[in-house]
């Protein structure tokens, strides 16, 4: 019979640079940002386009973060619209037009 302390568990080692994951680099955090990888085509238009772009900034941020670049773009794009109605058209006809006195 051996009178000696059973031996304390040891806590888990740590992984060697071999173990950490592809190329010896820290193992994937599948819950950091990544780029979705999705394209975006430009419509010829350098304001609309700029806002597009923008969505890009999406691509490096935490998910929480995502809300306010796309309300951004959001709005740009709305923006962007609204002024395609207030660009002046021909002259609308003067109310005295056509009216003889």
């Amino acid at each position: 019979m051996n009178d000696s302390a059973p031996e304390a568990p040891q806590a888990p080692e740590e992984p060697t640079a071999a173990e950490d994951g592809p190329a010896g680099g820290p193992e994937h955090d599948p819950a950091a940002p990544a780029p979705l990888g999705v394209p975006r085509t430009h419509t010829g238009n350098a304001e609309v386009d700029d806002r597009l772009e923008r969505l890009a900034d999406a691509d490096h941020l935490a998910t929480d973060g995502h809300v306010e670049v796309y309300e951004d773009v959001h709005r740009g794009l709305r923006d962007a619209l609204t002024a395609l109605d207030a660009r002046p058209g021909p002259p609308a006809p003067s109310p005295s037009y056509g009216h003889r006195s």
